[in-house]
């Protein structure tokens, strides 16, 4: 199927996979060629992994956005995401130790932050 992640300031990636996973405000979601149509909301602050046909994975971090998905293909289109191996870990663990959990706001960059760590494969 063919793959598209699309964030508001660029694409991200595109080409072929075998696979998609992605948390969506409802729940996971994996998609396989073939899948029913679906849209769904993406989480303010997930994971979304790509295995395309060369049997490489790419994860990333998504922060919001929309998952459009066909029986041929799948759309994303991200308010914000970043390839694994564009997040600076360190920076991402002082925003986590910076966020106060007492406020929405501080919630929110916290989850940002775990979200970055995850598709990093630095998650404690």
């Amino acid at each position: 199927m063919t793959v598209e992640l699309v964030a508001v300031e660029r694409k991200i990636w595109s080409g072929k996979a075998t696979f998609v996973f992605a948390r969506t405000t409802v729940g996971e979601i994996g998609i396989l060629p073939g899948h029913e149509a679906t849209l769904a909301q993406l989480e303010e602050a997930g994971v979304l992994r790509i295995d395309s046909t060369d049997g490489t994975s790419t994860s990333l971090a998504v922060h919001g956005g929309f998952l459009s998905v066909t029986p041929e293909a799948v759309t994303v289109l991200a308010e914000y995401a970043e390839l694994a191996d564009e997040i600076d870990v360190a920076r991402a663990r002082t925003a986590l130790d910076r966020a106060d959990e007492s406020e929405p706001a501080g919630v929110a960059a916290a989850a940002r932050a775990q979200a970055r760590l995850k598709a990093a494969g630095a998650a404690e």
